[in-house]
C-alpha cells in the first residue's frame, strides 16, 4: 500500500495539463529540456526535478501610457496608443524575458519610441486623417490654413500605424513576441493648446453666426424695402385712379352745373348773390353802401329780381331776400 501510494503521488506530480489557451515550457534546473507543448492535452515530466512554465497562447493586450508628443509642424498633441501581441516562440520568450510582467515593460521600451518617432515625423493632419476626402466644414483651422491645403494626405494615419508596427516587430522577434497590430486609440491637443483651440473654434462659430445674422438682417431689409416700394406703388396707383375718377366727376358736375345755370343766367346770379349775402352778413354786421351799389342791387326791390317771381322759385327768392335783409 505504501508503494502504491508513493506511485500515485509520483504519477500525480509528474502529470500536467495544457489547455487550448496555454503553452508550456519544461525546464530542469532552469534549463529547457524539451520542446514546448503547445497543443492541449495531458503531459508528463520528471517530478520534483523538472518544472513547467506556462505562457498564454492567445492574443495579449498592450496599452501604452498616454504622452505628449510634438508633430512635425510643432503642434503638441496627447497620443494614446495600444497594441495586440502574442508569444510565438515560448522557449525564446522564457530565455530572454521570463514572465508576462517583464514582457509588458519590454513592449513599453520598444513600441512607445516607435510611436513617438512616427508622430514626430509627420504633421498633425497626417496622424488624424487617412484619405483626401473633402472636409465638410473647416473646424479648428487657422485663418492662414484652409481645408484645401490640409486635405492632401501623403501618408495618413493607417500608414503611420503600419510603420510603427514594422519598426517595432523586428526588435521583438528576438524575444519570441509577434506584434499583431498597433493602433492609435486617441489623439488630442494638450491642455494649454486645447484651450486656445476651443476658444478659436468658439470665435469662428460666433463669427459664422454673426455672418448669418447680418445676412438675415440684409434679407429682412430687402423684403421690407420691397414691401414698402410695392405699398407705395399701390398707394400711388390708387391715388392716381382716385384723382382721375374725382376729376371726371368734377368735370361732369361742372358740366351739369353749367347746363343748369346756363338755362337761366339771371337766376344763377341771383342765387350766388344770396349765398354771398349769407356768408358775408350776419346780425352783428354793419355796412353802409349806396343804393346804387351792384352788391345791393337785389335790395332795391322786387323789380330787379329775375323773372321767376311766380311759383316756388319766386317764393324762395323772396324769402331769401327777406332773410338776408333781416
Amino acid at each position: 500500500m505504501i508503494f502504491i501510494g508513493a506511485l500515485l503521488i509520483v504519477a500525480y506530480a509528474s502529470a500536467y495539463v495544457v489547455d487550448e489557451r496555454e503553452q508550456v515550457v519544461v525546464t530542469q534546473f532552469g534549463k529547457v529540456v524539451a520542446k514546448p507543448n503547445v497543443e492541449p492535452g495531458i503531459y508528463f515530466m520528471i517530478p520534483f526535478i523538472q518544472q513547467t512554465n506556462y505562457f498564454p497562447k492567445n492574443l495579449q493586450e498592450w496599452d501604452g501610457d498616454p504622452g505628449q508628443i510634438p508633430t512635425l509642424d510643432k503642434t503638441y498633441i496627447w497620443v494614446d496608443a495600444f497594441a495586440r501581441w502574442k508569444i510565438t516562440d515560448p522557449i525564446r520568450f522564457f530565455q530572454t524575458i521570463g514572465d508576462m510582467y517583464t514582457a509588458q515593460g519590454r513592449l513599453d521600451d520598444i513600441i512607445d519610441p516607435a510611436v513617438r518617432n512616427f508622430i514626430t515625423s509627420y504633421s498633425l493632419i497626417e496622424t488624424v486623417r487617412k484619405s483626401n476626402r473633402e472636409l465638410p466644414v473647416e473646424i479648428g483651422l487657422d485663418e492662414d490654413h484652409s481645408a484645401a491645403s490640409y486635405s492632401t494626405i501623403a501618408v495618413g494615419r493607417e500608414k503611420i500605424t503600419e510603420g510603427i508596427l514594422k519598426q517595432a516587430q523586428p526588435k521583438l522577434e528576438k524575444f519570441g513576441i509577434e506584434v499583431v497590430d498597433v493602433k492609435i486609440k486617441r489623439i488630442n491637443y494638450v491642455d494649454r493648446v486645447r484651450k486656445s483651440v476651443y476658444e478659436r473654434m468658439i470665435a469662428e462659430r460666433r463669427q459664422m453666426a454673426e455672418k448669418f445674422r447680418s445676412e438675415g438682417k440684409g434679407e429682412a431689409s430687402k423684403i421690407i424695402g420691397d414691401k414698402d416700394r410695392k405699398l407705395k406703388e399701390i398707394t400711388s396707383e390708387a391715388y392716381r385712379k382716385a384723382q382721375e375718377i374725382k376729376g371726371r366727376a368734377d368735370a361732369e358736375a361742372t358740366l351739369i352745373y353749367a347746363e343748369a345755370y346756363g338755362s337761366d343766367p339771371d337766376f344763377y346770379s341771383f342765387t350766388k348773390t344770396l349765398e354771398i349775402y349769407n356768408e358775408s352778413l350776419d346780425k352783428n354786421s354793419s355796412l353802409v353802401l349806396s343804393t346804387d351799389s351792384e352788391f345791393l342791387k337785389y335790395f332795391k326791390g322786387y323789380s330787379d329780381m329775375p323773372s321767376v317771381s311766380h311759383g316756388k322759385a319766386g317764393r324762395g327768392a323772396e324769402q331769401g331776400i327777406s332773410a338776408v335783409a333781416d
